[in-house]
């Protein structure tokens, strides 16, 4: 699967908006560089700590070679995986919170500094997400690497 660029990521993302070329022309024009955007239609958020967030994520990284968009908040406390819809309904690991339907999320304009959030793996516009049941395996793995440090 290619990336298939800034453009297209922008246009996926405003894709989930009630209003996308609203939501755009706002965007665009916002200068924090982020929208609140409805999780539940596109994608779902898995958000885990920054302890055991990172380490996820490199495991993710060895298992997939690119797993779906990664959000970092401001002071990387926190990474947001990108997941399927209805994943959140689903979910039942500890220490996870899951954002699904009925739940919005501060995104970052991609390739746009921001001075909060941040894409640590920006979309590439082809809704590529990170499977859950990889991410739930990249997570036991980081927590038994951090467990044996």
């Amino acid at each position: 699967m290619g990336i298939a660029g800034p453009r297209s990521a922008i246009e996926w993302l405003v894709s989930a908006a009630a209003d996308p070329e609203g939501c755009r022309f706002e965007w665009e024009r916002n200068p924090l560089g982020v929208a609140l955007l409805p999780a539940g239609r596109l994608w779902d958020i898995l958000i885990l700590s920054g302890e055991l967030g990172y380490p996820t994520l490199d495991v993710l990284t060895r298992l997939t070679g690119r797993p779906g968009p990664v959000l970092a908040d401001f002071g990387d406390s926190r990474l947001g995986f990108f997941v399927p819809p209805g994943t959140a309904g689903r979910w039942l690991g500890t220490g996870v919170r899951a954002i699904g339907r009925g739940t919005w999320i501060v995104v970052p304009y991609p390739g746009r500094p921001t001075g909060g959030v941040r894409w640590l793996i920006p979309p590439d516009g082809t809704g590529h997400l990170t499977d859950p049941v990889v991410l739930e395996l990249a997570m036991h793995e980081a927590a038994a690497q951090l467990a044996g440090e």
